[in-house]
């Protein structure tokens, strides 16, 4: 009996020793959300745009750069005081350089009011209305400042976010706001203000003012899309919003006199939602083609 005793006084001690101890949590302060939108992209896509406004001024840099080596040589060889003048020359042209630099950098603000030429504005009140009350709620999400909503008049499905003075213009066909559901419509405008947070407008914008063909590509940084719909999925937490929106898209047969299936789109197609609305094939290989990003999308 005494036996026993001990057997049943031991056990649930035993029983307290076996469970597992209590490990408080501990947030890895390494971490970061692959889906939040980061200062170093914002740098990586500031830093194209540098070098090439740097590329476009190659010819007079090595110009420059020639005139003060020869001042060099002719102040060591014959007059001391052409160093003075090399100097000055070099000055110069650093001076001259920042600004041309600088000036690429606002070369986009001129974006809205290119891009809105090509259409006609819709007076609908309704349809604007649409299309500026989730423009407004969603700029506040996002972070983005004096934005305005313009709604053109096309039937084709698309929008786009460009730069303009004071800030920047939210640019949909009327065909989109009339037809979409609105859980679509804020996946399309989520999708465009995520590219403006990720630093890529100025570059789509560039490429649409300065460049056509591949050049014209490589700059607008292809495939950054994709990244802007991840971006724009995570901040509104439902990417069957955006899916749905590029499927229409995808479908949809641009009728004949849109601005989509004329050929001054191809110069602007880097800036629109869907940069492939005159493409009926599907290209596995595009990460900017809309049915690659629809699949890409339903699968989160």
């Amino acid at each position: 009996m005494a036996s026993s005793q001990r057997t049943r006084t031991r056990r649930p001690h035993a029983r307290r020793d076996r469970e597992p101890r209590y490990v408080a949590p501990v947030l890895d302060p390494t971490w970061v959300n692959p889906y939040a939108p980061t200062t170093a992209e914002r740098h990586r896509h500031a830093a194209v745009m540098r070098a090439y406004a740097l590329r476009r001024r190659l010819v007079a840099t090595i110009a420059a750069g020639a005139a003060v080596v020869a001042l060099a040589v002719l102040a060591i060889a014959l007059w001391p005081w052409l160093w003075l003048a090399a100097v000055l020359v070099a000055a110069l042209y650093v001076i001259d350089l920042r600004r041309v630099v600088a000036g690429y950098a606002t070369r986009a603000h001129g974006a809205a009011e290119a891009l809105l030429a090509h259409f006609a504005s819709d007076e609908d009140p309704i349809v604007r209305e649409r299309l500026a009350t989730l423009v407004d709620r969603l700029s506040a999400t996002f972070g983005v400042e004096g934005v305005r909503a313009e709604v053109v008049r096309d039937g084709g499905y698309n929008a786009a976010l460009v730069p303009g003075p004071g800030g920047y213009v939210m640019v949909a066909t009327s065909a989109l706001v009339q037809d979409f559901e609105l859980i679509e419509i804020e996946g399309v405008v989520a999708h465009c203000l995520a590219r403006e947070r990720i630093g890529v407008l100025e570059r789509e914008c560039v490429a649409a003012l300065d460049l056509t063909g591949e050049p014209a590509r490589v700059l607008a940084a292809p495939g950054e899309t994709f990244r802007a719909d991840e971006v724009a999925a995570a901040t509104i937490r439902y990417p069957l919003g955006i899916a749905n929106a590029l499927r229409r898209c995808r479908t949809q047969s641009v009728p004949a006199g849109s601005f989509l299936s004329d050929g001054a789109f191809v110069d602007w197609r880097w800036v629109f939602f869907n940069p492939w609305s005159d493409r009926r094939e599907t290209v596995p290989s595009d990460l900017d083609d809309p049915e690659v990003r629809a699949r890409a999308l339903e699968e989160w």
